[in-house]
Formats: C-alpha cells, structure tokens, sequence
C-alpha cells in the first residue's frame, strides 16, 4: 500500500525499516524497505529472499547481529538460499563499548547513507522510491571514491 508505515513498539517509532545487504567492504548489493512493525528476522527474510532470486546465489556466508539469532532463522536462511549464517555476539564478559568483529560493517555503510540528505528522514510516500534513492546515494558513494584515484581501481 502506498504510504504505508508501521509502529515499531521496541524503538517507539513510527515509520520504516531498511534491511540491507553489504559485502565485507560494506558496499552495498541489495536493500529492502519495511514498515517498521515488521519483525527485523522476517524483513532479512525478505531482502535475502529477494537477493537470492536476483542472482546473489554464490554467496556463502551471511555475518548477522544477535537480532537475527535463533535456528529458526539459520536453518530457513540455509533451505532457502543455501547460505550459512553466522551470529556476531557480544561476549557474556564483556564491559563498556566493545568493537565487535564484521558488525560495524553494516553500521558504516548506514552511516555512509545518511551523510545523502535525501536520506537523514524518510521523505518517500512509497517504499520502492526510498529504496531507489538508498541505491542512488550508494552508486554516488562509489563513484565519488573511484574519481579520488582511478588507477588504483585498473
């Protein structure tokens, strides 16, 4: 439906949610745009679904915060996709801010997103445009930094 947004009851918000894949470097390869009231495993759903019926088959390895954790999530991730997914959680241990390996990747690439103005809200009356203007400011990203040095890029 057009215009559709949801409420989020953890984050208390109104609006919607951007599931993102990225490769370990953090760019970006597929992207879908949520009401906020989906749960975050069946948004993943979503984008690895539509990320594997758009070719992204030769993929193995899915790194995922403890939101996504469960073997209900892994095991339909590996019947429908063939991917394995790996959670990256906090030690139990752990105190204070802790760097934990392959997570911030996703968060950078957000963070990369939200420097495109277009972007720091969410404008968009449908979700399929928001979506475009994520890949738009994603393709501006990358070629911004090819420009930087093209001859480390030949």
């Amino acid at each position: 439906m057009a215009g559709e947004r949801g409420y989020d009851g953890a984050k208390l918000v109104t609006g919607r949610k951007r599931h993102i894949l990225v490769d370990v470097l953090g760019l970006l390869l597929k992207v879908v745009v949520t009401t906020a009231n989906v749960p975050e495993r069946e948004g993943a759903k979503q984008l690895l679904a539509a990320a594997f019926a758009q070719g992204f088959a030769d993929l193995a390895l899915i790194w995922a915060d403890a939101g996504y954790s469960g073997p209900a999530f892994a095991d339909w991730v590996l019947e429908h996709c063939g991917w394995l997914v790996e959670i990256i959680k906090r030690s139990d241990s752990a105190t204070g801010f802790v760097i934990l390996p392959r997570r911030w990747v996703v968060e950078r690439t957000f963070g990369w997103l939200t420097r495109c103005r277009r972007l720091s809200k969410d404008y968009e009356v449908l979700s399929a445009t928001s979506e475009a203007w994520i890949y738009a400011a994603m393709v501006q990203l990358m070629l911004s930094r090819l420009a930087r040095n093209p001859a480390v890029y030949l």
